[in-house]
Formats: structure tokens, C-alpha cells, sequence
């Protein structure tokens, strides 16, 4: 198995046991949500100009850094606050027999070295009971929030926001945005989602290896803003995938639209 992580992250958590057992809550499948009950819909808050912008991806998308080094993928999920972060639970929390990690800085729109909208502090990190429990790849989903020293202004009003929704269903076309650890642009890649398992999508699309965890799944993505409807991130089984050509995602249903409001409702 390998785990979308580098070796740097890994020196900073516990080694996660093997042979968990997957709690599997059978639930009905909803019609789509976006995470304050409404209908999904396109998110339209637009980047702020700047000459520094990746051409291929959304600046809403970026990368996430510890000790220096970019490991895992993030992106802006809309909320009123403005600060909110979605991505995989195994890039900020360690699971089973582990804890949340510290120390970690969100570059959204990062490219070949640069921070255009420089780097953030993310804090108040929240994964769901059953992945600190058992590692449950149901629900390898986390979110957390962003702030910025003497920045007054939110990052949702720099670099836009997706929109979270749940219960959309197995097939969807999407646009996968993540950053290998080997690279220092986003991987982008469109294609439709499939049914893994009970609470597992599937998507095949080559070059997304370790270090794209918790890359969007974005549907109606918008050509001009990049931004859409997020339905999921890189992570569930095999934390995201063996291989570079096929990437996983947990189901994004009612567990994580609870995350989704508990974060939101923290002061």
C-alpha cells in the first residue's frame, strides 16, 4: 500500500496500525445537497487579478506544506467565514493510534515555486470519529481553516471557493486538480466517476501520485473562474490509490456534511 504522503509528513506522525476494521453504516443515499441543504451550485466568487496565477488550475486549489515541503492537496470550500479547507483525513490527521498533525501551511495557486497569494496557517483541523477510530477509508475526509498574519481580507475573497455538495451520486464527470510531490504545477485531469464500493468513488486518470491526496473532485467546473461543485478528494480505499492512474475518493454524504457544519460552527 502505498499512502499519498512523503517521507517528511511520515517523520512527523505515528505509523498507522494495519488490519483496522472498516465500520460500514448503511444509510440511503440522498438526493444532492450542497452542506446547507440547499441545491448545488456553481461557486462564483472569482480570483483577485495577479500576474502570478497557475494557467491550468484554479488558485482556489493549492498545496499543503510541512518542514518546507509541499505533501498533500487542499482546497477552498465556500462558507461564510471564508477560511474553510477541504481535504483528505490522512493528510491532517494520522487515524488510527495517531493525532492531528501541526505545523502545517496551505499555498493556494502555488506553481513552480511561487505563493502568489502567499502561504496560510491552517488550524481547528476536524476529521470524523470513525477515521480517529479506525482509520475508516469511508471516511477519509478532513477539513480545517485558514488564516493569514496581517491579512484582513478572507481567502475565499482572494482566490474564490467550490462548493461542498453531498449525495450526487456515483457517475459525474470532474475535473481532478493535485500536486505530486515530485512536481512543483497541479496535475489536472477530466473524466467521469465511477462506483468503487458501498462509500467509495473512482476515477482513472494518469499522474496523480503520492502528494495529490486530497485533491477536489470538481463537477460544472466554470472555463473562466476554474470554480464548480466539489463532490470529493483523493483518499478512501488505498488512501487514494496504488497507482498513479486511479484515484479513490470516500463518498461524500451525510457524515461529511456534519463535519462540513461543525467546522463552520466553530467561533
Amino acid at each position: 500500500m502505498r499512502v499519498r504522503r512523503s517521507a517528511v509528513l511520515l517523520s512527523l506522525a505515528a505509523v498507522l496500525l494495519l488490519g483496522a476494521t472498516v465500520v460500514v453504516v448503511v444509510a440511503a443515499f440522498r438526493q444532492p445537497q450542497v452542506a446547507d441543504g440547499s441545491t448545488p451550485a456553481i461557486g462564483t466568487v472569482e480570483a483577485a487579478p495577479t500576474a502570478d496565477l497557475p494557467a491550468v488550475s484554479s488558485p482556489a486549489i493549492g498545496a499543503l506544506f510541512a518542514e518546507g515541503s509541499h505533501y498533500c492537496t487542499a482546497s477552498v470550500v465556500h462558507s461564510g467565514q471564508g477560511d474553510v479547507l477541504l481535504t483528505a483525513a490522512h493528510c491532517i490527521h494520522d487515524g488510527e493510534g495517531g493525532g492531528y498533525l501541526t505545523g502545517i501551511t496551505f499555498a493556494p495557486g502555488y506553481h513552480d515555486g511561487i505563493a502568489p497569494f502567499g502561504y496560510w496557517t491552517v488550524s481547528d483541523e476536524l476529521v470524523a470519529p470513525g477515521w480517529i477510530a479506525s482509520s475508516d477509508p469511508d471516511l477519509d475526509v478532513g477539513f480545517a481553516r485558514a488564516h493569514q498574519a496581517g491579512t484582513t481580507k478572507s481567502l475565499e475573497s482572494l482566490v474564490g471557493a467550490n462548493t461542498l455538495a453531498t449525495g450526487t451520486g456515483f457517475s459525474q464527470a470532474i475535473t481532478l486538480t493535485g500536486y505530486p510531490d515530485d512536481s512543483e504545477v497541479p496535475a489536472v485531469c477530466e473524466n467521469t466517476t465511477s462506483q468503487q464500493d458501498t462509500y467509495q468513488l473512482k476515477v482513472d486518470c494518469a499522474g496523480f501520485p503520492t502528494g495529490t491526496s486530497g485533491g477536489p473532485w470538481v463537477t460544472r467546473q466554470d472555463p473562466k473562474t476554474k470554480l464548480g461543485t466539489v463532490i470529493g478528494v483523493i483518499g478512501g480505499f488505498e488512501y487514494g490509490g496504488d497507482t498513479a492512474d486511479t484515484s479513490y475518493s470516500s463518498y461524500f454524504d451525510t457524515d461529511v456534511q456534519a463535519l462540513y457544519r461543525q467546522t463552520t460552527a466553530r467561533a
